[in-house]
Order: structure tokens, then sequence, then C-alpha cells
């Protein structure tokens, strides 16, 4: 009976973890077990983590650390923990998320219910109309440097269910297993890939940034993404004073500020005469910056304006280029959409509400990489020209193939 346990845990919250968790799909921990092998005997392994956690008995397995490697150069540890304990943590995160996402500040965007990089891109565009002056800042390893003292304090106070405090505490204790088989303890940080690790650096955020800022700078407005943030400031002098301050209250909490990271950027547009020696800045996959623009009566001026980074843009060829479309001349141009589509989407449904230059060049690139591969597919169109004509001519009768065609971002016939 679940009345005997020491801890409530609803056995419906765990069948609703583990569902969660499957749709996030994910790779397998260090037990190299996967969400499909979990599910061949679904029934018994959830008992097993509900009487676990309820019972008091439940430890995590070590986690398996991945060095992945970062856009910026270098690499970070993602540590991905195992079936079971991503279920676990999903649990207490179905009871303690709404606890503290009530608290939360409404310009904190990063990884909470109806909220998104978007948002927070949209935001900031509005606010730099209004202010003159950006501070673009950057976080040293946030998810490796939160202290775990500060944090459990402050889980503590948002719960008193001993229960999630218990497997907080292990969870940010559990050590890390390296690729090389070492075991690595770890003293602070909650580990990136955790489903817990969001709400966790979030509201370690909260108290650090997000409530310090609207207590002791109310006129200042913020957006803050997890670690990545953008202030808006009246001046100059505000502008270099905030980060001073900010270095502080971060070092007091065991984080530290990137300085040669963080810059001060001027928004400049037609109306702001001076200049300054950072007059643009990238945020979530935008650069802001001055860029042509038309009023509804057809005027151009120049404005403060988001677009997609040359950065990202980097990136997504990149990431183009190894799927290798033009080696797979075994399947049909259904299989291309069908294998590729999903990501294409959603590169057009992120990149595409501002100054979508950007993204039409990426999408443009994909109708490039297609061609590559009609050409070697088809002997007989194994000329650009032909294999461009080819191409166009389906892309005209059957728009609705590839995500971007039905946008209009069709091969150009010759």
């Amino acid at each position: 009976m679940e009345e005997t346990k020491p801890f409530k845990i609803s056995k419906q919250a765990v069948k609703i973890a583990f569902d969660r968790v499957k749709a996030n799909k994910g790779t397998y921990g260090i037990d190299e077990q996967t969400i499909a092998e979990f599910e061949e005997n679904l029934k018994d392994n959830l008992y097993k983590i509900w009487n676990r956690m309820s019972s008091g008995t439940y430890f995590p397995k070590q986690v398996k650390a991945v060095a992945i490697p970062k856009k910026n150069g270098g690499t970070r540890i993602l540590g991905i923990p195992t079936v079971e304990d991503r279920v676990a943590q999903m649990v207490t995160k179905i009871y303690f998320e709404p606890k503290v996402e009530k608290i939360f500040h409404e310009d904190s965007y990063g990884y909470r219910p109806n909220k998104s990089a978007i948002q927070a891109v949209g935001t900031l565009r509005e606010r730099c109309w209004r202010k003159d002056w950006v501070v673009d800042f950057d976080i040293k390893g946030l998810f490796d440097n939160i202290r775990h003292d500060y944090l459990i304090e402050m889980v503590k106070r948002h719960t008193n269910e001993q229960w999630i405090i218990l497997y907080i505490e292990r969870w940010l204790k559990t050590p890390f297993k390296m690729q090389d088989g070492r075991i690595l303890e770890r003293t602070a940080g909650t580990p990136q890939g955790g489903v817990i690790s969001p709400v966790l650096a979030n509201l370690f955020m909260h108290y650090v940034f997000d409530d310090f800022m609207s207590k002791e700078f109310p006129t200042i407005q913020w957006v803050r993404y997890v670690d990545d943030g953008a202030l808006n400031c009246v001046s100059l002098k505000q502008a270099k004073y905030i980060i001073k301050v900010l270095d502080k209250r971060f070092k007091t909490f065991g984080l530290e500020l990137n300085l040669e990271k963080t810059k001060i950027v001027y928004c400049k547009d037609d109306n702001r005469k001076g200049d300054y020696e950072n007059t643009k800045f990238d945020f979530l996959g935008y650069t802001f910056r001055l860029r042509g623009a038309k009023d509804k009566f057809g005027t151009l001026f120049n404005s403060f304006l988001p677009a997609m980074s040359d950065k990202a843009q980097k990136e997504i060829r990149k990431e183009i280029r190894s799927w290798k479309v033009q080696l797979k001349v075994d399947k049909t141009l259904q299989d291309i959409a069908n294998m590729f589509n999903s990501k294409i989407q959603g590169w057009i449904n992120y990149y595409s509400h501002y100054y979508k230059t950007g993204i039409c060049n990426i999408l443009q690139y994909v109708n490039t990489i297609l061609v590559k591969w009609v050409k070697r597919k088809y002997k007989t169109r194994n000329s650009k020209k032909r294999a461009t004509n080819w191409l166009a001519e389906i892309a005209r009768r059957d728009t609705k193939l590839f995500a971007h065609w039905k946008y209009g971002i069709l091969p150009m016939a010759w």
C-alpha cells in the first residue's frame, strides 16, 4: 500500500514521468539501457523506481560524462543519467517545478513552461529601441560551478518534502564516469543533461540575479535564458557600473562573470548619433545591429534589429554537410524529405521571425545540396543545369514535399 511508505509519491506521477522521458528521447547512461529496453519490462521497472523513491532507498547510478564541442571552441561535459535516473528526476521535477515556477521572474525564459528563446529575442528587440545601451553578459560554466550548499538552502525555501531535498542532494553529489573510465567526484554544479538540472539552475539564478536585480535595480530591464543574459541601460556609465556590481555579486555565489565575453554595446540607429567600439552583439543565435528597415508607409530608415547570426548560419551549414545527402543515392526524394524535414522546419520556426535573409540563404543551401543528390542519383541529370531544372519542376508540382518549399524557397531553374 502506498500509505505505508515514508514518502508519499504517486504511482501515476512515475508513469507520467516515464512518458515525458520517452518523448524527450535521449541516449543511454552508464548501464547502456535504452528507453526501448527499459520499456520491455515497463511495469516492473516503474514499480521499482516508485518503491525505492517512496521508501528512501533510491540511489542514483553514476552519470555518464560525454565531452561535446562548444560552438566557440573547446569542449563542455554533458552528464547523461541512466533512463531510470531520468525517470526519477522527472518525478521530482513534476512535484518541485510548480513550487518554484510561480516565483520565477517573467524575464527568465530558459527551460520554462510557455517560455521560449524566441520570446526572449523579441522582448530584447523592443527594449533596444527604447534604451541606448546593452550589457551582453556571459557566465563561465554555470552548470559546472553552482554551489551545492547555497542551492540546497534555496530548494528548502520552497518545499517541506524531505524526499525532494534528499534526492536532489544525491543527484548533485553523484560522480561522473568519464569516457576513459575515471570516476570524477563532484563538489559543485548540476550536470547539463540531467532532467532536474534546468529547474535547479533557474532557481539558483533567480536568487543570484533575477530577484537581486528586481529589488536593487528595478529600473534596469533585462532578459535571461539560463546563463545567457542582456541588460538594457540608459547610459554608458550605468552599464559600466552594473558590470562591476554583477562581477562582485556572482563571485559571492561561486560564479564568475566572463569579462572577456561580457561587453557593453551601443544600440546605434538613425536617432542615435554617437558612436562606440561595440555596436552589435549576439544573443541566442541572433545578431543585433544596425539594419535597414521600412515603415508602414514604405519609408526606409535604419534601426537596431536582430537577424540570424553568421555563427548560427555557419553551424547549420556544417550540420547540413554532415547529412551527406549526395551520398544517399539509394533513397528517394520523399525519403530525404522524411529524414530532414523536421530539422528544416525547426530552423524555419526559430529564425524566420526577424529579418529573414539569413534563414533564406540557409534554405537555398539545402536546395543546393539536393541538386548535388540529383546529379549523383540520375545519370541523365548529371549536369547542374539539368539537375536544378528537374528539381525546380518537382518543387513547383509538390510544394509541400520539403518544409521550406511551401514558403516559396524553391530551387532556382535555369
